[in-house]
């Protein structure tokens, strides 16, 4: 089973909300995620993000794949891991 975490898109129209989730690799966006990660509003202010990083490095660690969108977000949220 190949995971990647991703972004699931939730809200209104034209009012974008996401969760960073672990899903399988395969299924579609906004399909039934293993693990809900997190969460970004790309629409705040400062760009909320509340992301849950000891499960996203257990992610990482046991061979799942962040998507190019969510690996800046990892990067963003945990700026003194370079």
């Amino acid at each position: 089973m190949a995971v990647r975490l991703r972004l699931q898109r939730i809200g209104k129209p034209k009012r974008p909300f996401y969760r960073v989730v672990a899903v399988e690799q395969k299924s579609k966006r906004d399909g039934q995620p293993i693990e809900i990660l997190g969460q970004y509003d790309p629409i705040a202010i400062d760009n909320k993000l509340n992301v849950n990083m000891d499960r996203v490095n257990y992610w990482l660690s046991t061979g799942a794949k962040a998507s190019e969108t969510v690996s800046v977000l990892i990067k963003r949220a945990n700026p003194e891991d370079k």
